[in-house]
């Protein structure tokens, strides 16, 4: 049995380390995922949790977080509504709560049609207003900016992935970075064809000999370059860094074996890494931090 073991801390970051542990095991063999260690996990590392069990060839296992507060959170999230589909799951699941949805965004939800795009965008409006006013304290405006940028990434799974994926988005203290400013964090995670093979089904493949995954996400994410070659198509990167760019957030874009950053002055990420371990499909990271007057 191949055990893959979950950091303690999963996001972004830290997932990376998952997909190292599987460079050398075949897709159609049998793996245990442990975070029976693990204590926190970011919107993104439970996301990509399940894209990853999508992309098995074989139903992996799963230990659930030994302590309860980390597997209660992840049951909140809807985190084992949807493994129970995608793993063989040891340990306790707590049951989740039936007092509604969380008050702090948007719990896990697949998406796989345009309906399920809307679907996200109306439940979370109201909500997001609060926060992005409250929390945040950005201007009213950020709210309707906020809708467009969670609807283009989601939709970028209906048009490009081939296959369903999944949205979720929290809103908590940020203290990595921004000693403990409010940010919110949406991640979209699918496991269909990932950039680089979107562009080339539409043969929208630069003439260059340098094409690769990391080629791709800059012609994709910088560059606007959409599969579909009708004018005005290619523009939801465009939006949605815009949108970041106005209010100091950030965009990580991962696919295949690169990862693309749009790093704002409060964060220390790289802003492209190539040769990382592979993984199917295409990631995304949003986050928007709270203003702070200067």
């Amino acid at each position: 049995m191949n055990v893959i073991t979950v950091p303690p801390s999963l996001d972004d970051q830290t997932f990376e380390h998952v997909l190292d542990q599987l460079v050398d095991i075949p897709l159609d063999a049998k793996i245990l995922i442990d975070a029976r260690y693990t204590t926190w996990a970011s919107p993104f590392g439970l996301t990509a949790l399940l894209t990853l069990a999508q992309s098995r060839a074989e139903k992996p296992l799963f230990n659930v977080p030994e302590k309860d507060d980390t597997a209660s959170y992840w049951s909140r999230a809807s985190f084992f509504r949807y493994a129970d589909e995608l793993f063989e799951i040891h340990g306790k699941v707590p049951t989740p709560r039936t007092t509604g949805e969380s008050g702090n965004l948007l719990e896990i939800t697949p998406v796989s049609r345009s309906d399920d795009v809307h679907t996200v965008v109306s439940r979370i409006e109201k909500k997001a207003a609060a926060i992005i006013t409250g929390n945040l304290h950005l201007e009213s405006r950020a709210v309707m900016g906020f809708a467009m940028t969670l609807s283009e990434a989601c939709q970028n799974i209906v048009e490009h992935a081939g296959c369903g994926g999944w949205v979720a988005a929290q809103n908590y203290a940020y203290r990595k970075r921004l000693g403990g400013r409010q940010i919110v964090q949406i991640a979209v995670c699918d496991a269909g064809v990932g950039i680089r093979q979107s562009l080339e089904s539409g043969n929208r493949r630069p003439l260059t000999d340098r094409w690769d995954d990391g080629q791709a996400l800059e012609t994709a994410v910088i560059q606007g370059t959409s599969r579909f070659p009708d004018h005005g198509r290619g523009q939801g990167f465009k939006g949605i860094r815009g949108y970041l760019n106005r209010w100091e957030g950030k965009l990580a874009v991962r696919s295949g074996t690169a990862r693309m950053a749009m790093v704002p002055a409060w964060d220390e990420d790289v802003v492209r890494k190539d040769r990382l371990a592979f993984m199917p499909g295409t990631q995304l990271l949003i986050m928007i931090p709270e203003k702070i007057d200067r």
